[in-house]
């Protein structure tokens, strides 16, 4: 979704207000993609501060499934974006993106708001989700979720330093 600045741009002081509904239904990072679902309207106040530069204020909820990181269900995480951002229109639309750090937030005069949430989202998208921060995870040998039940396998893992005295260790074991 696209908001046209210029009317923006030609009255200083005034503050536009939108509503836009969130069109992103996946979120991308790396190479992965996350269902976003319960997502709020994008609200947005635009306002011409003067001199050509925009103030952007606004906010959104947007809710998405995130894989724990050890046992791999789905957990639903929310996030509350708050948008704060000071838009200098001023030069071309190249020197406009290495002030904004190489984001292409505005195309000619049209404010690029799905980017704008991405952005925000992508800036509070968490490294690590837990579905409970004692979740046992999986079985390393077998795959059985641990949270459930117990598999059996033997998980005693040795410290690889000792592998060579384990060995000694095992051939005695043989005699």
């Amino acid at each position: 979704m696209h908001i046209q600045l210029a009317d923006v741009l030609f009255e200083e002081g005034r503050t536009f207000h939108y509503e836009i509904p969130l069109e992103r239904d996946v979120m991308e990072v790396g190479r992965e993609s996350f269902a976003l679902y319960e997502k709020s309207p994008v609200v947005l106040d635009i306002v011409n501060t003067g001199g050509q530069v925009i103030e952007i204020e606004g906010s959104c909820q947007v809710s998405a499934k995130i894989p724990c990181g050890r046992c791999l269900k789905e957990v639903e995480t929310s996030f509350m974006l708050s948008i704060s951002r000071k838009l200098d229109m001023k030069g071309s639309e190249q020197e406009r993106m290495q002030r904004l750090d190489g984001v292409d937030l505005i195309t000619g005069t049209k404010l690029d708001v799905e980017r704008l949430v991405y952005d925000g989202l992508l800036a509070q998208w968490p490294m690590r989700v837990l579905c409970k921060e004692e979740c046992k995870g999986l079985c390393s040998t077998c795959g059985a979720d641990l949270n459930t039940d117990p598999c059996g396998c033997d998980r005693q893992s040795l410290d690889p330093r000792m592998a060579a005295i384990s060995d000694i260790f095992s051939a005695f074991k043989e005699v």
